[in-house]
């Protein structure tokens, strides 16, 4: 299993998040969120968006730190990148 997260860089709601996704696949993601304690209704299609401060948790409990840009290549390559509707 291979669960990836970016750095919490993204501003929302006077936090920052980071992007936790598996470039394996959404079951195994799902089970990695299940021991964050995410609600399964967090799930954004392709990823989770966590806290900043959950990233450590995260990265403890086996995540492995990647750049935005390594994250998004790595879900693509595996087939597992939501197309955004914008794109359409």
């Amino acid at each position: 299993m291979v669960v990836l997260v970016d750095p919490a860089i993204w501003r929302w709601r006077g936090r920052r998040w980071a992007h936790l996704a598996s470039d394996t696949s959404h079951a195994e993601l799902h089970r990695f969120a299940d021991r964050l304690g995410l609600a399964r209704s967090q799930f954004q299609g392709d990823h989770y968006d966590i806290p900043g401060e959950l990233r450590a948790r995260a990265v403890a409990l086996g995540a492995q730190p990647v750049t935005s840009r390594e994250l998004v290549t790595r879900l693509r390559r595996a087939g597992l990148r939501r197309p955004d509707a914008r794109r359409r």
